[in-house]
């Protein structure tokens, strides 16, 4: 699955989903939250297949309310709105787990009975946390992929391996063939310009 880097949820975007044969605003909206709702989906305790599952009836519902959504941050977040759906179907995925009779889970599979309780209530605040969770962790990427595009590779790089991979200086300069001056403008140009992303992103999901 491909993440579409824009990451927005601007108005052209979710009005567009209304129509079921728009494709090109639904292959934006697969590509910008499909590895979101995946990835919510496994950490939530869904197996792959499951998760799979999970993120298909998500799309196909969003598909059929999306007519009933407008975009207005002043009313609610469409984030709070795809995470209604979201964690909905998860809970589906659990319920497709549960013996016929609710008695029947018994006592020793206490761990995996507190999962599938948890996943049930899908207004509790654990689906809510990991969902946040994946939001931002999303959003980050895309950032740094917007702040990729407007530094050198070679800053990139520099940047990359001292504050993402976290590589001692005297590693970066050696492995990078950086001086330390290179190795600290880096860090901190291009960590300004990656909060300006974020805030942007931020902003625009609200």
């Amino acid at each position: 699955m491909i993440r579409d880097r824009s990451f927005s949820t601007r108005r052209s975007l979710v009005d567009g989903l209304a129509n079921w044969g728009d494709r090109r605003h639904w292959q934006a909206f697969d590509r910008a939250y499909s590895q979101l709702i995946y990835g919510f989906a496994r950490r939530a305790g869904l197996t792959d297949a499951e998760a799979q599952d999970a993120l298909q009836e998500t799309l196909l519902t969003v598909a059929r309310r999306a007519d009933s959504f407008r975009y207005d941050p002043a009313r609610g977040s469409f984030k709070g709105w795809l995470l209604q759906i979201a964690r909905w179907r998860v809970a589906d995925q659990f319920r497709k787990r549960l013996p016929s009779q609710p008695h029947m889970i018994h006592s020793q599979d206490s761990a995996r009975t507190a999962t599938i309780a948890r996943a049930l209530d899908p207004a509790g605040p654990e689906l809510e946390a990991l969902w946040n969770s994946e939001w931002y962790a999303n959003l980050l990427e895309t950032a740094l992929e917007r702040v990729k595009k407007k530094v050198s590779a070679r800053q990139y790089q520099i940047f990359d391996c001292y504050v993402v991979k976290a590589w001692p200086a005297q590693r970066v300069q050696r492995d990078l063939g950086a001086n330390i001056a290179q190795v600290y403008l880096a860090k901190h140009r291009v960590a300004a310009l990656l909060k300006k992303e974020v805030d942007a992103l931020q902003a625009q999901g609200k």
